[in-house]
């Protein structure tokens, strides 16, 4: 073998060129723009950025793992921090449905969710991701306990769950238009329970 394949062989390592990984990502945003998840492969992407297959699987070892990159890329939703639990969480609720209805990715984190229910690398990725993802409403939980406002014995992941499972319904079911009122109905349920007043 050639110094020179030698050579090329080891450009494609799994150090990744960030230029070739751009290159990569807006293909994928591409595909998933123009084809939807239906139409979104590896195959789709590697022809649209021109780029070796080998070389996308090196830097994404699954289609999940990509997808949740392209959407990590174009995530950037406003954490509140207002000095009032009930305020931060649906301020949350209200930022994240108008990023998932505004830009592309709502239908990129819903193609995750369909990808995770035949494919198990898929589900580990996303329980990863949706783990990190659970922090930042944790955090608005804790800031609440230091404040106060929330017993010192709940269960701040647990809450994150409920915050998030609402999302999702909404996301899956394509209700990103609820209204003030009604987000606020939800976050009320949630951190003052819904039994009648003593």
């Amino acid at each position: 073998m050639g110094e020179a394949a030698a050579r090329g062989r080891k450009s494609i390592g799994a150090k990744r060129n960030p230029e070739s990984a751009d290159a990569i990502i807006e293909a994928a945003e591409g595909v998933l723009r123009e084809a939807g998840y239906a139409g979104f492969s590896i195959e789709a992407v590697a022809r649209r950025a021109r780029a070796g297959k080998p070389t996308i699987y090196r830097w994404w070892p699954s289609k999940a793992a990509l997808l949740i990159e392209v959407y990590q890329r174009q995530k950037h939703v406003e954490t509140p921090d207002t000095g009032n639990v009930e305020d931060d969480l649906a301020g949350f609720l209200r930022n994240l449905f108008a990023h998932w209805r505004d830009t592309p990715s709502g239908n990129i984190y819903r193609s995750l969710i369909a990808e995770a229910q035949s494919d198990e690398t898929a589900a580990a990725a996303l329980a990863e991701y949706s783990k990190g993802r659970r922090s930042h409403t944790r955090l608005m939980i804790e800031r609440a306990k230091a404040r106060g406002e929330v017993a010192a014995d709940v269960d701040a992941g647990i809450v994150a769950d409920l915050i998030a499972s609402y999302a999702w319904r909404h996301l899956l079911s394509n209700r990103l238009g609820e209204d003030e009122a009604a987000i606020r109905a939800a976050v009320r349920y949630v951190v003052r329970g819904i039994a009648p007043a003593p």
